[in-house]
């Protein structure tokens, strides 16, 4: 068993992981309408296999268990599910709005994390997931409300791919939690990066895009966010509980009503500032002692 660090401590972690992970997400979506998902979560996981190289070379962790192997095999199984189904809705939904369906995840974790790592969710992580999600509900009923004469079947399937991702990454999340207490943090992203990219080399080759010179750039970009919100993101969860943490993810919808203004010329509505209101709230209770 590791030394524990404070729980501020990984709080702030997984907050800094989220708002890494948050702006690979918007460079995401403006690959997507030039280049495949597939494609693109390829690029991400090759790019982040190659710079992680570098760091097991560095680190030179041992050689992993084969329980090590097994539980961060599945992870990666999870993982390239939620890259998926989470590129795909952001590649037909609005950034905030993609965010703030994949809030789900947090209810997920807290519930996976009390079904199989036995973890006790105390009330006020309890009652900001509740909070949260309401916040969540709000976003979600304001621009169903404004745009849904015009959604079709394309938005149903986005919708649809985005609640799948929710359910993947909270049980991605909890294994996660459940191996950064005995293995090193650089052999789990060593693995949910190669694992990856190696189920995905196959179709993305069928599926290949000629990439322009200077999306290459993104697509790197893109890999080098997801390696550092991950590796952020497990030294946070080896530090606290899951189910404590799980409220910090619905922050990205901050990230995302930002982003999405600043790239996409999404503007935020007032149910989506009010939401995001509740978020926060819900985040803060959650992280009470």
């Amino acid at each position: 068993m590791r030394p524990s660090s404070s729980p501020a401590s990984a709080i702030l972690l997984a907050a800094l992981g989220i708002g890494l992970l948050s702006l690979m997400d918007a460079t995401i979506k403006g690959l997507s309408d030039r280049y495949g998902v597939t494609e693109i979560a390829f690029a991400r996981y090759l790019v982040g296999t190659v710079v992680m190289a570098g760091v097991l070379g560095a680190l030179r962790p041992g050689w992993p268990s084969a329980e090590t192997w097994r539980t961060n095999g599945l992870r990666a199984v999870l993982v390239v599910a939620t890259a998926l189904c989470f590129f795909h809705g952001l590649s037909v939904l609005p950034l905030a709005e993609a965010l703030a369906l994949s809030f789900l995840s947090p209810i997920f974790i807290a519930l996976f994390a009390a079904l199989l790592l036995r973890e006790r969710v105390r009330p006020p992580v309890w009652a900001g997931l509740v909070v949260g999600f309401l916040g969540v509900g709000i976003v979600v009923a304001g621009q169903v409300g404004a745009e849904g004469a015009q959604r079709g079947a394309g938005s149903a399937w986005g919708i649809a791919a985005i609640l799948a991702s929710a359910l993947t990454y909270a049980l991605s999340m909890v294994l996660l939690r459940a191996r950064a207490r005995h293995d090193p943090v650089v052999t789990i992203v060593v693995i949910q990066n190669a694992g990856p990219a190696a189920m995905l080399a196959a179709p993305a080759a069928w599926t290949w895009t000629p990439v322009a010179a200077p999306d290459w750039a993104l697509l790197v970009l893109v890999g080098l966010l997801g390696v550092a919100g991950h590796l952020v993101l497990s030294r946070a969860y080896a530090q606290a509980e899951a189910s404590r943490l799980a409220a910090m993810e619905y922050t990205a919808l901050l990230w995302a009503i930002g982003l999405g203004y600043f790239a996409f010329g999404e503007v935020p509505g007032v149910a989506t500032l009010a939401g995001a209101g509740l978020i926060l709230a819900g985040s803060a209770l959650a992280a009470k002692r």
